[in-house]
């Protein structure tokens, strides 16, 4: 009967796994799934006690690291919000010109205020790639076709 109170306490554990993520209630399933076997096996409560102990951290120590690494992606290297515009391309929709600081682009349908990042001017239609975000501007660069070399 015992063992499956260790299973059955398993089977919760990885199942509340799916809502607290972070692999350290799955250390704790696989620790009750190896102390299942042991009193399936007939071994006394020190012994299944001792097995979910040392398989748990075993687990805990050895695979969760693995675990970590591999299927949980950090997100440090995400750009979100407007850090997320440098570096992608864009069409002036409005010529952009440094003398009268005037100048309106496109980027994935959304329109900015641009501006030239070595001042020289942008003609309309122009595609143009994003260097910075100043505020609610973005400074670009026109990006040359290669046809039109």
């Amino acid at each position: 009967m015992n063992w499956q109170i260790w299973i059955i306490g398993s089977v919760v554990l990885f199942i509340l796994e799916m809502v607290v993520p972070g692999f350290i209630l799955a250390c704790f399933g696989v620790g009750g799934i190896f102390a299942g076997i042991a009193a399936l096996f007939g071994l006394g409560i020190e012994i299944q006690i001792i097995t979910f102990c040392v398989v748990t951290l075993l687990v805990f120590w050895q695979v969760r690291p693995f675990v970590i690494k591999h299927f949980y992606k950090s997100s440090e290297n995400v750009k979100t919000n407007v850090d997320a515009l440098i570096g992608r391309t864009g069409t002036v929709i409005v010529r952009i010109d440094p003398l009268a600081h005037k100048g309106r682009v496109k980027i994935s349908g959304e329109d900015w205020k641009g501006e030239s990042f070595d001042e020289t001017p942008i003609e309309e239609g122009q595609k143009i790639e994003v260097l910075k975000v100043d505020g609610s501007k973005l400074i670009v660069k026109s990006i040359i076709n290669k046809e039109e070399k």
